[in-house]
């Protein structure tokens, strides 16, 4: 078949724009040939269960999902009852960009709670858990942070941890939306239990397919008693694999050895790259730290829309002109270079 597209053009708008690491092609093609029971009972899946608990401890399970909202709303089903709630910062993935499918697809209440820089803390948890008991409240029973968050802010260990210790005190459970956590270790260097198992997470939406995977998210329950149900969630949740072979080969490909850190690293760096670049352009602004692989920019709005004619890129908020830059896996260089010369060539049209 011939490309429908320049395979050599790099864009800047998501780290879901990449293609799929070469590695990972190879693990779906070594799994494929023959015939494998279907529905997650083959021999890829059963072999995931190990990946997993050697990165997040021995009461780790697993459970592939086709995609990021299906890995929250199916946690968070499990984690609640149809009468119970979830706090969340006000510019969480599940509250801003699913579609409202929490709500719509899970039942599922949010709370949400605004955040300087897209955590959550003990204090700003309070300002939502309460009403225990109050029939006319739908009652809080999970608290979700995103690690990173959607402003590409990370949690440090001690900082969920705080989290953690506050949310259990109060008879809450914690969920990580995880679709960047390999970025978070990869930034703060720290193994991605430490982030979540060894910090009392409950359960952990684990994403894949923003690292290099063809499609793929899971499921991880980190603590058995904190969900109910998951397989059969799962599968009324339309998000049951007949061929999970293929979900799970690319996870066990991903996280046998270092693929998702060297791929994690080499996104933040470029992020870095990149905010390097174009802090030195007059009337170009990074008003955010660079934590991971976002960078958000302040600069004029014609400027933006020319360059974005050239690099594909989103609008964070059209009101003060920040618009959001992330880097992929495969991001180079050379493809930073490029951006950031193509910034200021428009600069001073």
């Amino acid at each position: 078949m011939t490309p429908r597209h320049d395979p050599q053009l790099k864009t800047f708008a998501s780290d879901n724009y990449a293609g799929v690491h070469p590695e990972i092609l190879q693990a779906i093609a070594a799994a494929n040939g023959g015939h494998q029971i279907s529905y997650g009972d083959d021999v890829y899946t059963e072999a995931l269960q190990d990946v997993f608990k050697r990165h997040f401890g021995d009461s780790a399970h697993v459970w592939p999902v086709f995609n990021g909202t299906a890995a929250n709303v199916v946690s968070l089903r499990a984690m609640t009852a149809p009468w119970e709630a979830v706090i969340c910062a006000e510019s969480a993935h599940i509250n801003t960009d699913e579609g409202g499918a929490p709500e719509v697809a899970g039942g599922i209440k949010l709370l949400t709670v605004p955040t300087p820089d897209g955590k959550l803390t003990p204090g700003l948890i309070d300002r939502q858990a309460w009403g225990f008991g109050d029939v006319h409240r739908a009652q809080p029973r999970v608290v979700s942070i995103s690690n990173t968050t959607e402003l590409g802010t990370v949690y440090t260990p001690g900082e969920i941890a705080a989290v953690c210790a506050h949310a259990h005190s109060l008879g809450l459970l914690v969920h990580v939306d995880g679709s960047r956590l390999t970025n978070a270790a990869a930034a703060l260097d720290v193994p991605m239990r430490a982030l979540t198992t060894d910090a009392g997470v409950d359960v952990l939406s684990f994403g894949g397919t923003k690292i290099g995977l063809l499609y793929g998210e899971a499921v991880v329950v980190l603590n058995p008693a904190a969900a109910n149900g998951v397989d059969y969630i799962r599968k009324t949740f339309m998000q049951l694999s007949s061929k999970m072979r293929f979900v799970s080969a690319q996870f066990e490909a991903l996280l046998s050895g270092e693929l998702w850190l060297r791929n994690a690293r080499r996104a933040n760096a470029m992020a870095l790259r990149l905010a390097e670049a174009v802090r030195g352009i007059p009337g170009v602004e990074v008003p955010r730290p660079v934590e991971a692989n976002a960078v958000f920019a302040v600069l004029p709005k014609d400027v933006a829309e020319r360059v974005r004619k050239r690099f594909r890129f989103y609008t964070w908020d059209a009101d003060t002109g920040e618009v959001r830059w992330m880097c992929a896996f495969d991001t180079t260089e050379a493809d930073v270079d490029a951006f950031a010369a193509a910034v200021a060539e428009e600069m001073l049209a």
